[in-house]
C-alpha cells in the first residue's frame, strides 16, 4: 500500500503520521498520480497548528509533482503518463500517490524536471499574483519585500529585478543577507540588528514605498505601514509570527490613506483559466533563466516532521522539498 502523512490533531510537528492509506480508482473528473516530490510551505504548519482550521483527521500539503496512473471518466484533458504539478486544494499533497481533481493540475515542460516543479508551484504562483496582480510592479519602482530570503522572498526577488524594480529586504542573518543579495535583492536589511522602517526611509529619501509584500505578519505589521508612500498598499499574504492585529481604519488614514489587502493564492487560482494563465507565466519566467529556482533542503517524506521543525525555526531558505 502506498503510505501519506496524516494528521489526527491539531498541534506540533509531533502530530504528523507516516501511515499506509488506500488509494482507489479515479472517479468523476478525477486522476490518480503517483507523486514524485512534493513541496513544503508554511501554510503547511498553519493547517498542522490549527491556525488555518481543517477537517481532521487529514493529510497535509498543497503542492506536488508528479505523473497519472490512472484517468477517470470525463477527463479529457490528460492521459496515462503525463507529468504534471499542483498547488491548490484539496490538502493531502504528502503522499505518495493520490486522488486529484484534473482542473486542478496543469502539464509540465520537458524543460521543468519534477523536483524542480515541486518547489516551485506554490512559491512561484504566490509571487506571480502579487507582483502581477495585487499590485503590478513597474520597472523603476522600489518595493519593500519581507522574508526576502525564504523560498517566496527568492524567487521575488529574482522576478522584481527582471522587471526592473529595486528590491528592499528584510532578513534575520548576515549569511540570509547574501542569499538575498546574490538573488536580486538590491538593499538586504537585517531586522534583527537595523531598524527596517529607519533604513526603507534612508534608501528612498523619506519618500517610503508604494508597496510593501508582508508574509511575517504580527511583528512586522505596524512598522510595514510605516513603510509605504501615501495612497501606498500593505499585501499581508502570511502569518510566520503570528496574526495581524485587528486594523484600525483610522491609522490607515493617518499614515497617507493606505489601503490593505489580505489575499491568498487559492482566490487567484479559483477559476481553471487563472490557474493555467499564472502557471504558463511562471513556466516562462523561469525556462528565460530569469528566475532559477534553487531548491536549498530536501527530506524524505517519512520526515516530515523534522522538516516542518527546521521551517519554524527558520533554519532553512529558498525552497524546500520532501522526497518520494
Amino acid at each position: 500500500m502506498p503510505h501519506a502523512i496524516r494528521i489526527e490533531k491539531a498541534g506540533g510537528p509531533e502530530e504528523l503520521h507516516w501511515r499506509d492509506v488506500e488509494v482507489g480508482p479515479p472517479g468523476e473528473g478525477q486522476v490518480r498520480l503517483a507523486q514524485t516530490a512534493v513541496g513544503l510551505n508554511y501554510i503547511d504548519v498553519y493547517h498542522r497548528t490549527g491556525l488555518y482550521p481543517i477537517d481532521l483527521p487529514s493529510g497535509l500539503g498543497l503542492e506536488a509533482a508528479g505523473r497519472v496512473e490512472a484517468v477517470g471518466p470525463g477527463v479529457t484533458d490528460l492521459k496515462e503518463g503525463d507529468r504534471v504539478a499542483y498547488a491548490s486544494a484539496p490538502i493531502g499533497a504528502y503522499a505518495e500517490a493520490r486522488l486529484m481533481p484534473a482542473d486542478r493540475l496543469v502539464k509540465l515542460p520537458e524543460e521543468i524536471d519534477d523536483t524542480t516543479a515541486a518547489a516551485m508551484m506554490l512559491q512561484g504562483m504566490t509571487v506571480q499574483y502579487l507582483i502581477r496582480r495585487t499590485y503590478r510592479v513597474k520597472a523603476s519602482e522600489t518595493v519593500l519585500l519581507h522574508a526576502a530570503a525564504g523560498g517566496v522572498g527568492l524567487i521575488a526577488c529574482q522576478w522584481l529585478k527582471a522587471l526592473g524594480a529595486t528590491v528592499i529586504g528584510t532578513v534575520g542573518s548576515d549569511a540570509k543577507a547574501e542569499l538575498a543579495r546574490a538573488h536580486g535583492c538590491d538593499h538586504p536589511i537585517v531586522y534583527t540588528r537595523e531598524n527596517f522602517v529607519e533604513r526603507v526611509k534612508e534608501i528612498t529619501d523619506g519618500a517610503g514605498v508604494p508597496v510593501v509584500y508582508d508574509s511575517v505578519g504580527q511583528d512586522t505589521w505596524e512598522g510595514s505601514l510605516d513603510c509605504l508612500a501615501p495612497f501606498g498598499l500593505m499585501v499581508s499574504f502570511g502569518n510566520a509570527s503570528g496574526p495581524v492585529p485587528l486594523v484600525n481604519l483610522g491609522v490607515l488614514s493617518a499614515k497617507g490613506s493606505l489601503f490593505v489587502t489580505r489575499p491568498t493564492l487559492m482566490t487567484y487560482i479559483a477559476k481553471r483559466s487563472d490557474l493555467v494563465a499564472s502557471a504558463n507565466e511562471l513556466f516562462e519566467v523561469v525556462r528565460s533563466g530569469a528566475v532559477k529556482i534553487g531548491v536549498n533542503q530536501s527530506y524524505p517524506l517519512a520526515e516530515a516532521a523534522q522538516a516542518h521543525r527546521d521551517l519554524e525555526a527558520r533554519k532553512t531558505t529558498g525552497s524546500t522539498i520532501l522526497t518520494i
